[in-house]
């Protein structure tokens, strides 16, 4: 009942509901109050149904979905168009694939023939619109965020159960990592799968290369239910074949997973080589060939189809080693300003602050847990190291944070439980304990009766006292509700920078029906969709990514230096100035120029008389460059 009734308030939110004029608050000031009363009363339904020995954990599963459609699916059903402006980019990616037929190197494509060197997501996704029978990968491309985080439980499932059999601790680790992910990799982007295929490589070296695995299978085998010589066969030449042969699959399936990290990603197989190695680094799981596997791929791959783009890019990653600071600094067009930005970022900050507090807190409260489920230490841990050697475009924080949570998770459930068990024996134990421990405090002693001698007393007129709460029994579910609700102003609290409406689709895909071989289009920053389209015949710049005092030269006279800047194109090549709703946004959210001054970059180069107007509607303005007399 609660999941049917938190699924009907969410039905019903979402019809009532109007996105048309965000707010810095994004979506969180948009959403209609039914919305948060569902996520309440799945909450409080989750917490419940996983408490219950009684129930199969078909309904924590059921309870999980039902939390990511609300999470994932609420933005795909309010906005009639994709969010983030990089699934657009790879979304023109996709299309250059579908387009050019091949890879293409940096001659042909500039900056962009990297996504050509790790093309395993663009190229997955290719056959994919072929085989669907759609125009491009936007038709779909907003349920990926849904789509993705459901690809995870699987190998979240399969490592958590690698370490308890206690299905309150496994379901509640998943509720934890759900709605603590909110990086926001989830969306259409070749990390989305990569990182699903990260967790899924750990799940196998963690349950088919362990130590511990192979000894159970060894003492199995010698003294197994099935007689003094265990299975059959286990300890014949068919038995050894047999486990040599599925060995060999699974080294052969751990093989297809690094590859398909290797070719569809640059940072995953660098933080997959980080946390292999710790783990071979333990007594546990001391077995070397995933790391070689990954090793091995990883370097083949570098030095041959990544190096074009490794060789010139290289200079600039040993520089960047060290550089902590280029992590955390907020400096020009970082920094977010305005109420709602601020509180946003807050949000989601306290938010990963929490888990880790939580986590911690479950290394210090679980020593069994501690012991046992060491392994998922390191899985925390190891990717702290990559927060020192570059900075990934002021990224790394963040991707660090989302490779820690699966084992982070894991204790922050831990700690708010109480009693969590390890195994099956773990659970007969407690349940014999509590079925030996006499209840009651009238329980007879020696076999003679209780015998109380009368009392006479006064008569009291003092009013009864009132029930014991148990305060600590109700902590731990709020302390899950506090973060679920959290999850949304940290995911969906900048939707104002990351929805684009169709009017706005519509004038930049007027730009590009008309645009020759060889335009250039300039805009504010790239924060708009379609903003890389056809880029392989289409060149673009971005004002606000050039130096400081560059921007401040455009905003003392915008027309002037900007007609400068594009007067290089030759016809018939036209130049485009470019300025939308989406930029706008952008830039009064993260300190880069406020309403006043892009107001004033507007009206400018409409004053100007080297500029003619090609399109205007509520989202935008579309300018071109007037050829020189």
């Amino acid at each position: 009942m609660p999941l049917l009734a938190a699924l009907a308030l969410w039905g019903y939110a979402v019809r009532h509901t109007d996105v048309s004029a965000l707010d810095d608050y994004g979506l969180v000031g948009a959403l209609h109050p039914a919305f948060w009363a569902g996520l309440a009363v799945l909450t409080a339904g989750f917490w419940f149904t996983v408490r219950d020995p009684r129930r199969r954990s078909r309904w924590p599963l059921a309870h999980v979905l039902g939390l990511l459609v609300m999470e994932r699916a609420t933005q795909a059903l309010l906005y009639p168009t994709p969010l983030y402006a990089w699934a657009w980019k790879h979304d023109a990616v996709v299309d250059h694939l579908l387009t050019s037929g091949g890879l293409q190197d940096a001659a042909r494509l500039g900056d962009m023939a990297v996504y050509d060197q790790w093309p395993g997501f663009f190229a997955a996704q290719a056959a994919l619109v072929r085989l669907l029978g759609v125009d491009n990968a936007a038709m779909y491309m907003a349920w990926w965020p849904l789509v993705s985080s459901v690809l995870l439980l699987l190998p979240l499932l399969l490592i958590y159960r690698t370490f308890t059999t206690d299905r309150r601790l496994i379901w509640t680790a998943v509720w934890l990592f759900c709605v603590a992910n909110w990086v926001g990799q989830d969306y259409f982007s070749p990390q989305s799968v990569a990182f699903a295929l990260h967790l899924g490589v750990l799940a196998v070296v963690l349950r088919r290369y362990s130590g511990r695995t192979s000894g159970s299978s060894a003492s199995s085998g010698s003294s197994g239910p099935s007689g003094p010589d265990g299975p059959k066969g286990l300890d014949g030449p068919d038995g050894r074949g047999g486990v040599r042969q599925g060995q060999a699959v699974w080294a052969v399936l751990l093989s297809l997973l690094v590859v398909a990290v290797v070719v569809s990603h640059q940072l995953t197989p660098g933080m997959l080589v980080v946390t292999l190695l710790a783990l071979a680094l333990t007594r546990r799981h001391r077995d070397w060939l995933p790391l070689v596997t990954t090793v091995v791929i990883f370097l083949a791959w570098c030095l041959t189809a990544a190096l074009p783009f490794l060789s010139a890019a290289m200079p600039d990653m040993i520089r960047s080693v060290g550089d902590v600071g280029a992590n955390v600094e907020t400096g020009y067009g970082t920094t977010p300003t305005g109420a709602g930005a601020v509180a946003m970022s807050w949000a989601a900050r306290l938010l990963s602050g929490s888990v880790l507090l939580l986590a911690l807190a479950g290394v210090l409260r679980q020593r069994v847990l501690r012991r046992r489920a060491f392994p998922l230490l390191l899985l925390a841990a190891a990717p702290l190291p990559m927060f020192v050697a570059s900075s990934y475009g002021s990224e790394m924080i963040f991707r660090v944070l989302m490779f820690m949570l699966p084992g982070a998770a894991f204790f922050a459930a831990a700690a708010l439980l109480p009693g969590v068990r390890a195994s099956a024996a773990e659970a007969a134990d407690a349940a014999a304990r509590n079925t030996e421990r006499p209840s009651g405090p009238s329980r007879r002693r020696f076999g003679l009766p209780s015998f109380s001698p009368p009392s006479f007393s006064l008569p009291s007129f003092s009013l009864p006292s009132p029930p014991r709460l148990r305060y600590g029994a109700w902590l731990a579910p709020l302390v899950l509700l506090t973060g679920t609700l959290a999850f949304v102003p940290s995911y969906s609290g900048k939707d104002r920078i990351n929805y684009f409406p169709p009017r706005e689709v519509a004038l930049v895909q007027r730009l590009f029906d008309q645009a020759p071989d060889g335009s250039l289009v300039v805009a504010a920053n790239r924060n708009y969709p379609l903003a890389y389209e056809q880029y392989w015949r289409v060149d673009h710049y971005w004002f606000l990514d050039d130096d400081r005092r560059h921007v401040d030269e455009i905003v003392r006279d915008p027309a002037g230096v900007l007609a400068r800047d594009m007067a290089a194109v030759d016809a018939p090549a036209r130049a485009y100035f470019l300025l939308t709703q989406g930029q706008t946004a952008n830039s009064e959210m993260n300190g880069q120029l406020n309403e006043a001054q892009l107001r004033h970059v507007r009206e400018s180069v409409a004053g100007s008389p080297r500029f003619e107007r090609v399109a205007e509607n509520s989202a935008g303005v579309l300018y071109v460059l007037k050829p020189a007399s």
